[in-house]
């Protein structure tokens, strides 16, 4: 069953290095893959649940495997190798689909496991959780406007200097927090 999934993944990534997603039947999909349309459709309910799935099987499972406060670095690395060695499925998706479609099939996945590392530095802090829910929103966001800008060449550094930008931005606001922190406590209220 996995393996009818993962030969219509590889049919689709294929077809989308020729033409934009929108050109691309269900039928030559499964063509492709040595398939039937059926089999098609009793795995997955279209062609963006087939390529949410593909997404969820490559490119997620990257940074899953690295959900820890201490080497979620290695796996958003794992993920921009991932994504300029496939990055012309990646820019035929973004281009057919636009950023709304692509946010939905990684916001989740993406915001899980930066809400477990944001909320692990939270703990550190003592913050308040409606605090680490928007920590997380942002920097979801954050990552998700920074992976597509590079994708589409804006940014030239390579994904070992983005991780370090990445990683530089999130400690300066980590001590930015335990300094603002640090200060409430010393300041005393005046009776």
């Amino acid at each position: 069953m996995k393996n009818s999934k993962k030969l219509l993944s590889n049919s689709l990534k294929e077809l989308m290095k020729k033409k934009p997603v929108e050109q691309i039947s269900i039928r030559e999909i499964a063509e492709s893959a040595g398939l039937n349309r059926q089999t098609f459709y009793y795995h997955f309910e279209d062609i963006y649940d087939l390529m949410r799935w593909t997404f969820q099987q490559e490119a997620l499972v990257l940074i899953d495997a690295h959900e820890s406060a201490k080497v979620w670095q290695e796996g958003l690395l794992q993920l921009f190798h991932y994504l300029d060695e496939n990055r012309d499925i990646y820019l035929c998706a973004l281009q057919s689909l636009g950023r709304k479609h692509i946010k939905r099939f990684f916001y989740s996945d993406i915001h899980n496991i930066i809400h477990r590392v944001v909320h692990e530095f939270g703990m550190k802090l003592h913050a308040q959780e409606e605090y680490v829910s928007f920590l997380s929103h942002f920097f979801t966001l954050a990552l998700g406007a920074v992976v597509e800008s590079w994708l589409n060449g804006e940014l030239e550094q390579t994904p070992e200097e983005l991780i370090a930008m990445i990683d530089l931005f999130i400690q300066d606001q980590l001590r930015g927090a335990e300094q603002r922190i640090a200060a409430k406590k010393q300041i005393k209220p005046v009776l």
